[in-house]
This record gives C-alpha cells, structure tokens and sequence, in this order.
C-alpha cells in the first residue's frame, strides 16, 4: 500500500530541523526500500523548509502512522501537522526515476484536496513534467480525498495547472526540492 505523507513544520522551527536534521535521514535511511519519494518543501524564496513530503510503500495504514508519527522531527514537536493518506502511484516509478533528473530550481508539491466526486484519475498530457503523481484516498483506499503531485514546471501557476482547478475545495502549490543525503 502506498501512503503520501506531507510534515509542515512549526514557524520558527528552523533551528530545530537544523539540528534533527541527522536523526530525520537516519531515520528514513531505514524505510530507503519503502520510499516512492521524499523531500522538504521550501519558503517563497527556496532558502529554508517548510515541510518534509514522503511517498512510501507500507503493509497498512498502521505501519504508515507509525512511520509518520515515529519520525524525529515529530517527537520532538517540530511539525504543525501531518497530513497521511493512502496513494496510488500512477506513474509506476520512483522519483529517481525521473528523466528530468534531481536539480533544478522547478520542482514543486501540488495538493489538491478533494470535494465531490473524484477527478484528475488520469495521467496529465505533459508525462514527462511529473515527478510522482496520484490520487489521495481513505484509509481503505475507496474514498477519493484529493491529488498529489510532484512536478517539475516553470513556475508556480504551471504546475497548479497540473490538476483541474474546478474539481478541488482548494489547491495548494509549493516548492519543492528532491530530498535525502546530499551526495
């Protein structure tokens, strides 16, 4: 089963990230099979995080709240809240494997959460743009609750365009940056 878990993090906890930092990819170094995606969303201007996105491959929605609320930063207080829900990986691949390669200034996480009947269940025309995309479900994986994506765009208009704006109660778009221990 696969699982998308967005961290936010507190304002002002920069300092504490700084110094969980270590313990965070310790921790995810063990789920490294398991993991579809990872990295931190960023500020306006990509200099600081602003929240910690993981896709994973988990047994069930047990081990993914363990996973979630097991994470250093969160038992040390550092998030606002989490965001869990069951995922369906559209593309089929991970997130290194995506042509379009790790750097780059144009990444970003589109959200958008779900209200009425499910929409965007289709891959994008622009495939190759996408990083990692499907939809959010409930627990037992029969409730559409909204999309999430991965996108490697121009701005930050672009990639919202990824998904069909009249479907959604609201869509969010951040930046976003590949995630892990620098090489």
């Amino acid at each position: 089963m696969e699982f998308f878990c967005y961290h936010r993090d507190r304002p002002a906890s920069e300092v504490l990230r700084h110094e969980l930092l270590e313990d965070h990819w310790s921790y995810m170094d063990e789920y490294a099979k398991e993991m579809i995606a990872r990295g931190p969303t960023l500020t306006d201007d990509r200099e600081l995080p602003t929240g910690s996105v993981h896709i994973v491959d988990l047994p069930d929605p047990a081990a993914a709240r363990a996973f979630a609320f097991d994470e250093p930063g969160y038992q040390a207080g550092m998030y606002r809240d989490v965001m869990l829900r069951r995922w369906r990986n559209l593309l089929g691949r991970t997130m290194w494997d995506f042509p379009g390669g790790r750097e780059g200034d144009d990444r970003y996480l589109v959200l958008g959460l779900g209200s009425g009947p499910a929409a965007d269940l289709a891959l994008p025309p622009d495939r190759d743009e996408l990083i990692a995309y499907g939809p959010l479900l409930s627990d037992d994986g029969n409730t559409w609750l909204g999309t999430a994506a991965l996108v490697r765009a121009p701005d930050a208009d672009t990639a919202r365009a990824v998904l069909t704006p009249d479907r959604y109660a609201d869509i969010e778009v951040h930046n976003w940056q590949f995630g892990g221990r620098p090489s």
